[in-house]
């Protein structure tokens, strides 16, 4: 369904499809599919508050990039050394994940390009921000949000960030983005190499039937 939403992107050249790990990849493996474009994988981290990890107080990505809820951090009065831990723990994850899925391939090229950034879904909105973030410093074209579902604030907070914004459902209240799955299993490292590996030989097929 949002592939089929995002339809009018589709066979275009300068178009890539980025996929947050891990939950982020089977959606983005299908909008991939039906857009004919590229896809790979945008490592971000969320942070979580101490003790309260689904909560997420900001947001690490590629690039030095942290993003964080200030408002947040400030009402539960969460020490900058916290903040900074909890990012160096998540830093080593982001570095094991990007080697685990891209292994010896090179990162995606952005810059001039059109770039649609794929998630399950948004809650605060933090892990999606510090990947916009972190792809806007590669100077692309355009930026595009996509996700089946999200609250009505965060998409608001999200559209003055990139350049587009879509989400199939925006919930109210919200509830936490697994409410509105049927199936919400974890995603595990080996789907997201299975699925990328699946979308780069595809590619790999389409540049040797655009040789020959």
């Amino acid at each position: 369904m949002l592939a089929a939403k995002l339809g009018h992107l589709g066979n275009k050249s300068d178009l890539t499809v980025l996929a947050l790990p891990r939950g982020g990849v089977p959606v983005a493996f299908e909008v991939a599919q039906r857009l004919n474009a590229p896809l790979d994988v945008f490592i971000v981290r969320k942070l979580g508050v101490p003790g309260q990890e689904e909560l997420a107080m900001g947001a690490i990505a590629p690039g030095g990039i942290v993003v964080l809820n200030e408002d947040l951090v400030n009402y539960l009065g969460i020490p900058r050394s916290v903040v900074d831990a909890v990012a160096a723990i998540e830093q080593i994850e982001l570095e094991r994940r990007e080697a685990l899925y891209r292994g010896t391939r090179q990162p995606p090229v952005v810059e001039d390009r059109t770039i649609v950034l794929v998630d399950d879904g948004l809650a605060t909105g933090s892990t999606m921000r510090a990947a916009i973030s972190a792809v806007r410093q590669q100077k692309p074209r355009r930026i595009i949000v996509a996700v089946p579902v999200a609250p009505p604030s965060t998409q608001r907070q999200l559209e003055k960030e990139a350049d587009e914004v879509y989400s199939l459902l925006q919930p109210e209240p919200f509830e936490g983005v697994g409410r509105w799955y049927s199936d919400f299993s974890q995603t595990g490292d080996d789907e997201v190499r299975s699925l990328i590996d699946q979308s780069s030989g595809r590619e790999s097929d389409a540049k040797q039937v655009g040789v020959n």
